[in-house]
Formats: C-alpha cells, structure tokens, sequence
C-alpha cells in the first residue's frame, strides 16, 4: 500500500517536473499505482513465439469486442496493457506509425526494440514537462524480429525492461510466483499457453475462458485465441 502523503508534499504532488525532497517524482508514482490497479496482464517468451494474456474488465451490457487490451502493432508485434485502456490505445496509434514509417524509410520490418524504446521515449518525454500527466498505463511488448523472440515491459516513468515472462497489474505478484515455477527456456508455444493460463489464474480468481484474452505472436501474424481455444488450454 502506498505510504500516506504528508502535508508538506502536497506542493511537490501538484506538478509532474518537480522533485520532493527526498528524489521522488510524485505525479509517476500515482501513475505507477494505476497500473498496479489494472487488471493482470502477462507475457512469456517461447521458442519461436510470445504469448501474451489478459483479464477484459466485465460491464453489464458492454459489446465485449468493441474493447481489447490485447493490440497488434505490426505483423510481427503485439502487445497487452494493465492501467488506462485510453492511454494505451493513444500508445498503440503511435507505434503502429513508427512501424509504417520504419517500413517505408528502410524498406524492413521494424525491431522489437526499436518499437519499445520509441514508446519508452514518448512516456519519458511526458514526465519533463508541465501541463501534461504520465501515461497511466504499462505494457508488455512481445514480438519476433531478426535478434529472435523479445518480450519487453515499459512502465510511466519510461523504463524499458527485457523479460522472458512478467506480469504487471493487480495480480501481478502471485503470476510472477506461478511464472518462476513454470518458466523454461525454449518452452514450446502449447506449454508457454497453458503456463500463461495458469498464472492469470492465480492472479486473477475470476479467470476463465469467457473473460481471458490470449495472442500468439509468430513471425508471420498474431492469433487470438477463441473462447474454445482458450478453454481447452485451461
């Protein structure tokens, strides 16, 4: 839980550029909580895919495809948020043109990490200056390039992490558990699905095939796994 605010930082709490005293921008650490209130979102590197996993927020009457937190950047790449879902989409709008740009200047498809550093420039770049807020919102980045298989997290601040699985959100703690004990380096796609599962089980108590939104991300397209793709994994 986040430690109270004493009174005498509320002058440090009401601008993103200012330090408190003692070094901590305050304006990144509310937004890092938004993350960690947002529904759990995992990632897993396997042998020649990234499988990426979410919980869809459940509202009465909502037309569940008209919302996904599970979104393709290029062919290549994918990626899925914990936080603001309009934050993300505002990312992903980004990204899918760097990609387009990169495919145009250099007439190849762009790199993982050239994708994650770009969104990690943008998220920094709004943590610099007043009259802005940062973006609520983390993401786990997964996608095959030349350098093979790459998962990477960025988080408000703008740091950009590799991984070969993670969880962010609420039940990020007890999927990290599940990851640690399931994780294998070379994990084939089926046992990379069915850990991914397992872990948003765990971190999620509602999980289930209804609610879990799953993607493959191969070298030649994303997948989204079905409701009864999903429900024989579970």
């Amino acid at each position: 839980m986040p430690q109270p605010m004493p009174p005498s930082y509320m002058a440090y709490d009401r601008t993103i550029v200012v330090f408190s005293p003692d070094g901590r921008l305050l304006q990144v650490e509310y937004a890092r909580q938004m993350v960690k209130n947002g529904s759990t979102s995992l990632g897993i590197k396997a042998a020649d895919v990234v499988v990426l996993g979410t919980v869809k927020p459940s509202m009465p009457l909502a037309v569940t495809e008209s919302y996904r937190k599970i979104a393709e950047i290029d062919s290549h790449i994918g990626m899925v948020s914990s936080g603001s879902l309009a934050d993300a989409r505002n990312l992903v709008e980004y990204a899918r043109v760097k990609s387009q740009v990169n495919k145009v200047t250099y007439d190849e498809p762009v790199s993982v990490s050239t994708i994650t550093k770009y969104i990690c420039d943008r998220k920094h770049m709004v943590t610099q200056y007043a009259g802005v807020r940062p973006y609520g919102v983390g993401l786990l980045i997964g996608g095959i390039d030349e350098d093979g298989t790459n998962l990477y997290e960025t988080e408000p601040s703008g740091t950009m992490i590799s991984w070969k699985a993670q969880a962010i959100g609420r039940g990020a703690d007890k999927a990290k558990k599940t990851l640690s004990k399931g994780y294998k380096d070379g994990m084939k796609a089926d046992d990379a699905i069915k850990l991914l599962l397992k872990a948003l089980k765990a971190g999620e108590k509602g999980a289930s095939a209804e609610n879990a939104e799953v993607a493959v991300v191969k070298k030649d397209g994303i997948k989204l796994l079905s409701k009864d793709e999903v429900k024989k994994y579970m």
